[in-house]
């Protein structure tokens, strides 16, 4: 018989001893948020911004250990016997020149190739609020007992920072957790988190194309192969891979985001270079949209004639972001006796990617651990100012005009949505330690 003694008090009154805690954590994560905004890192360079948490979590009193996977960040809090639960953040920014006008926006370029750099989705709002967290759970020791496990994960932007912790002994060297919960910055109300009933965020596929071609001069394309040609001929038909080979029942995008051809106007290069993600709600609608592109890739390099078979890489994958159901409602459950019902809200599936899913049992098959069960949930960061400044009349109107992740306008507002943040992290972990006891 199903045990559910462990729900039977009052969920308020549990929680009471450690929101009460909660704000005098805010002013430290709030200027960890500052500070990391003004500096931001693309993935893969995120030394400074490691550097930052774990010096947080240290003085925090948490065990930490760097370098893991890249930059990676590994912080282990032991408070008795128990089940182990993380909080996960990501710590990478975004090739984006801030425009938000914020007293500490981001100047920042990257030193190799001085492109503008911006926490444009939200990372250093996730960094703020965990570390904050692990301050909340730290003082309140009294109120739980098991592992808090903070990981602060690198390159989560190209889908390669998660896979890399693993591939470095992640979970061997620091044990498997029994829960892994996340949180994301989302253009709704600050104030408010918001639960998918199923997928939260899509599995996903990231591939290189190098279309060949013959080069010479623009005055003989009849003695070349153009690649550039070649190239725009699947851009086009890719477009006919979700319109005529997916399900209209099914969720699917096919984006390319990146064309890189020639030096100059009167050479026709070598070779173009294609970036294309795919994103579904399904591992087999993906596969289906995978296949579409590689056979549309070697059909039109044939059509032009190519000299040999393009080159397609598969650069990055990852599974769609499906929380396990128990776990989600009993966070769920908890964030609705922490804010009130009217403060938790519905989110629908979004064709948006992540590589949390890895860290859990849909990535199983790169840790050999099948019973890591997840959480995921938004987190509203539109303050009161600008959501009524909004254009529209219904929540889905402001939705729209409002700036999205990625967006160079994208400016959380950090004297609400940090608290509530810092607040939905810690009682999701009680709520991951009652669900993996007992």
């Amino acid at each position: 018989m199903h045990d559910d003694r462990r729900h039977a008090a009052d969920p308020v009154a549990e929680l009471a001893p450690l929101l009460a805690a909660v704000p005098a954590a805010v002013p430290a994560a709030v200027e960890l948020y500052i500070r990391t905004h003004r500096d931001p890192e693309l993935s893969g360079f995120e030394q400074r911004t490691a550097a930052r948490l774990a010096e947080r979590l240290t003085a925090t009193g948490l065990e930490v250990t760097g370098g893991v996977g890249g930059h990676g960040v590994i912080a282990l809090l032991r408070n008795g016997p128990g089940p182990t639960a993380m909080l996960r953040t990501e710590l990478d920014a975004l090739a984006v020149r801030e425009q938000t006008g914020l007293p500490y926006a981001s100047s920042a370029t990257h030193a190799d190739t001085a492109a503008p750099v911006m926490h444009a989705c939200g990372h250093d709002l996730h960094l703020a609020c965990v570390a904050g967290a692990a301050e909340v759970l730290a003082g309140r020791r009294d109120l739980w007992q098991g592992t808090l496990m903070v990981v602060g994960q690198p390159a989560e932007e190209t889908l390669e920072g998660a896979a890399a912790m693993l591939a470095d002994g992640l979970y061997q060297r620091f044990g498997p957790p029994a829960a892994v919960l996340a949180q994301h910055a989302a253009p709704l109300p600050a104030g408010m988190v918001a639960h998918a009933a199923g997928p939260v965020t899509a599995a996903s596929a990231t591939l290189r194309v190098v279309v060949p071609g013959r080069g010479g001069h623009a005055s003989s394309p009849h003695l070349t192969v153009d690649p550039v040609v070649a190239a725009a001929a699947i851009v086009l038909r890719l477009q006919t891979v979700v319109a005529r080979e997916i399900s209209p029942a099914d969720q699917a995008a096919v984006t390319v985001g990146a064309i890189h051809a020639g030096s100059t106007a009167n050479v026709i290069p070598d070779q173009a270079v294609l970036d294309i993600t795919l994103r579904a709600l399904s591992e087999t609608t993906l596969e289906r949209a995978l296949s579409s592109v590689r056979r549309i890739v070697a059909a039109e390099c044939a059509a032009s004639g190519a000299p040999q078979d393009p080159e397609i890489t598969l650069v990055a994958r990852s599974p769609a972001n499906q929380p396990d159901p128990a776990l989600a409602e009993a966070v769920r459950r908890h964030h609705r006796a922490a804010f009130g019902p009217e403060r938790v809200s519905v989110w629908p599936a979004s064709l948006a990617t992540e590589d949390f899913a890895l860290l859990g049992r849909q990535g199983s098959y790169l840790h050999g651990h099948s019973g890591i069960r997840t959480a995921y949930w938004m987190l509203g960061v539109v303050g009161p100012a600008q959501w009524a400044a909004a254009p529209g009349v219904s929540a889905a109107e402001k939705l729209a005009a409002l700036p999205p992740n990625h967006a160079p306008d994208f400016r959380p507002d950090p004297r609400i949505s940090i608290p509530t943040g810092i607040s939905a992290l810690t009682v999701a972990f009680l709520a991951a330690l009652a669900e993996s006891t007992g």
